[in-house]
């Protein structure tokens, strides 16, 4: 196996924690040192079927963003199944998995200066298939980031646990990268998490501001995720969704909810909250709420669709119930998707400001 050109591995405390938000600003910087850049996401979880081959989403982020030039088949060597891992327990064929790993590795870096290796979780995910984060880092010979969220206390302990492992593994761990930290905290955080990360012998790589745009869902993807029917053409459907309420009260104590950024989740025979939020809404105001979501199938009469159809907010008809559909918009994972220029200029902006790449660069 190639274990010349120079690699790093992306790893986290866990999921959903910015692996893949920091691997595509650190891709760009990276860039600005070695034009010919390669990507790899040795084991995933979440694919997609392009051409009867099964991708993981992030490397077909990467691609469509950067145009590594690499296979993606290689860029994407092993997909976890939902039956993958009954599979491997049955019949353990481990040795044949980490030459696919090799293998794809070689194909990534071919004539690249650089490659950027990204995990999935937290560093054991992976070990039931005996392929977890730090062996497949120890198999590739990287050098590995953490990304972790935002803190001190709780970041540092989930960190070390991580560090363990790694080291277990032999594998070294060059520094941390604290995500979604609130602006106003930066300064405290940094500081406090420099010394704490200094007293387990690791360095503060980098300090990411949390961004509203990044963590928030907007109407249009919870939408899709509810494969809900669109009652009206509001004018866009790109609100982001900062708090969720469930109307199961009456209409005037509701009314104390309809704010800024919130989405209404409400039976859709509650008619009365339906209408009660639909009055005073003006199209250019910016303190109108994100939408509204009528649950249990439930369509208003032909009346209230008159009113929701002249609402300048998405209103949205679900199938589930309000507890479910609840549920759901709560255990939201907002991906960054390859058409979303904006947040992808605002992840390269980010990165490029508040992590160390040439430490990064450095380290490996």
């Amino acid at each position: 196996m190639n274990t010349t050109t120079p690699r790093v591995f992306i790893a986290a405390t866990r999921q959903n924690d910015g692996k893949t938000t920091t691997s595509l600003g650190l891709i760009a910087a990276l860039q600005q040192h070695f034009p010919r850049i390669g990507y790899i996401k040795p084991v995933g979880q979440r694919f997609v079927e392009i051409e009867e081959q099964k991708i993981d989403e992030d490397s077909v982020l990467m691609d469509a963003v950067y145009r590594l030039n690499c296979p993606l088949v290689d860029m994407s060597p092993i997909a976890v199944e939902p039956d993958f891992t009954r599979k491997y327990l049955l019949a353990a064929n481990n040795e044949a998995l980490v030459r696919r790993i090799q293998t794809a590795f070689d194909r990534v870096a071919w004539e690249k200066e650089f490659v950027l290796c990204e995990g999935s979780g937290h560093a054991g995910v992976g070990s039931v298939f005996d392929l977890s984060n730090a062996q497949v880092a120890k198999i590739l010979g990287c050098k590995v980031v953490i990304v972790t969220q935002g803190g001190i206390g709780k970041p540092i302990d989930e960190v070390a646990l991580n560090q363990a492992l790694f080291e277990k593994e032999g594998v070294q761990v060059i520094g941390v990268i604290l995500n979604k930290v609130h602006g106003d905290k930066v300064d405290y955080i940094s500081d406090f998490a420099r010394r704490g990360l200094g007293r387990k012998g690791l360095e503060l790589l980098g300090v990411i501001p949390h961004q509203r745009v990044l963590s928030n869902p907007t109407v249009e993807l919870i939408c899709e995720e509810l494969q809900a029917e669109l009652l009206n053409h509001p004018p866009t459907m790109d609100e982001l969704v900062d708090a969720v309420v469930v109307g199961a009260m009456g209409a005037q104590n509701a009314m104390r909810f309809f704010k800024r950024g919130v989405l209404l989740i409400t039976p859709g025979d509650r008619e009365d909250i339906v209408l009660a939020a639909g009055t005073g809404l003006e199209a250019d105001s910016p303190d109108k709420m994100a939408g509204i979501v009528l649950t249990g199938g439930l369509r208003p009469s032909e009346g209230v669709l008159k009113v929701i159809r002249t609402m300048p907010i998405p209103v949205l008809l679900a199938r589930e119930d309000s507890y479910q559909v609840a549920s759901k918009v709560h255990d939201l994972t907002v991906k960054t998707r390859p058409n979303d220029a904006q947040k992808i200029s605002l992840i390269r902006d980010i990165v490029a400001k508040n992590v160390n790449v040439k430490r990064i660069l450095e380290a490996t």
